[in-house]
């Protein structure tokens, strides 16, 4: 407890961050995650920034499938799961993660950070190359850097590009390639052209893998995600995604595959030999979700049906926003602190959603990022659009209306 020079090198670093005004607080709820939350001080908000997709995190249902797992599995399991941290709900959630997107086998992490994590390193070295999207998520970058595989990175969705760097990654003579990309990039809500990806990688002799956390469950015609939406199930290589957004929302990961790859990650990958099974009441949970939206595109539909409510409207106001149809809405404020003062602004209008800006986003991009959910009524996206109009006059964002 000696060096003062060190933790006054960290203070010194958080007030830089807060003059800054990169400094992120945290929100606290005291209610089930869910379209309307109450904040710590009492006040009932409309949340706008959750991954809720499917709005599976406070729902009942999902509520009691946890409970009856934590009845039958118990809390934890004190173990990894080659020792003896694996149940049977652990193999049955792997075998329905694997029906559900198509694959041969599947493995379960603490994380999906951990999935993408421990990924690379077991499956490629120096002699092999990974071509990923620049806009790829953090988890998938500190990935790559713990494999000592070349690394070539495209812009991002750009197919040009991504030939172009499959095309320097064989000249240089490796001998496996991967593509790498998210599903859906979060911060945009762009779509990944998954078609022209799988064209190209058959065409160079890659391999392909996509980060679906933001898509399975709800992306395609049945909800298995982005390879549905793009038609190219069956034709991806390795998947991660997350059970902690529209899968349930608590926590948890996975990588899907085939079942050589999957074989090898349960022998090599350090996150899943070294950290703890996942809670048997999350993979109860999770097993539940699997089972409804598999029987039915409800909440899918609804969801979808919302998006594209909230579109077209908050345009109509007279906001930018990215195009898509991807239910992340960037909602183009350009200045970080015009982007800071309405999420603080919206606040006090009873609504919940978060301002990005530069490192997040580049320069000049800031944005609040709306997040639609099938449990979102029509009433409350209504109450929230007049919010948007309201902060958009008061702020001057909204001019000559």
């Amino acid at each position: 407890m000696s060096d003062g020079a060190f933790y006054s090198g960290l203070q010194a670093k958080l007030d830089t961050l807060r003059s800054d005004g990169l400094f992120k607080p945290e929100r606290v709820i005291a209610s089930r995650q869910g379209a309307e939350v109450v904040s710590q001080d009492g006040r009932t908000l409309i949340n706008m920034c959750a991954n809720n997709y499917l709005g599976l995190s406070g729902d009942e249902q999902t509520s009691q499938a946890a409970a009856a797992a934590l009845e039958k599995y118990g809390y934890g399991l004190s173990s990894v799961r080659f020792i003896c941290g694996t149940q049977t709900v652990h193999k049955e959630l792997e075998q329905k993660l694997s029906e559900f997107l198509g694959t041969e086998d599947t493995i379960l992490y603490a994380a999906a950070f951990d999935a993408n994590g421990g990924v690379f390193e077991p499956l490629f070295d120096e002699n092999d190359a990974i071509i990923s999207d620049a806009l790829n998520h953090a988890s998938i970058i500190d990935g790559v850097r713990l494999c000592k595989a070349a690394r070539y990175r495209y812009a991002n969705n750009d197919m040009a590009d991504l030939e172009k760097q499959l095309v320097a990654a064989t000249e240089a003579g490796k001998r496996h390639k991967i593509i790498v990309t998210d599903g859906v990039f979060s911060m945009d809500g762009t779509i990944a052209q998954l078609d022209k990806i799988v064209a190209l990688a058959e065409k160079y002799g890659a391999l392909t893998m996509i980060d679906e956390s933001h898509a399975s469950g709800f992306m395609g015609k049945t909800g298995r995600g982005t390879h549905e939406h793009c038609g190219v199930i069956g034709k991806i290589d390795i998947i991660t995604g997350t059970l902690g957004k529209a899968l349930g929302g608590a926590m948890g990961g996975f990588t899907s595959g085939r079942k050589e790859v999957i074989e090898t990650l349960r022998q090599k990958s350090r996150p899943y030999l070294f950290s703890n099974t996942l809670a048997p009441m999350i993979a109860g949970a999770s097993l539940s979700v699997l089972d409804r939206i598999s029987k039915s595109t409800e909440l899918r539909d609804r969801l979808h049906e919302n998006t594209a409510y909230f579109r077209k409207e908050i345009e109509r106001i007279g906001f930018t926003i990215k195009p898509g149809t991807h239910p992340v809405v960037p909602v183009m404020l350009f200045d970080a602190p015009i982007a800071q003062k309405f999420a603080a602004r919206m606040f006090e209008l009873g609504v919940l959603l978060s301002g990005f800006f530069y490192p997040v986003v580049p320069m000049g991009q800031a944005r609040v990022r709306v997040q639609l959910s099938a449990a979102h009524t029509r009433e409350q996206l209504d109450t929230v659009l007049k919010a948007f109009e309201q902060a958009g006059k008061e702020l001057g964002i909204l001019k000559n209306q």
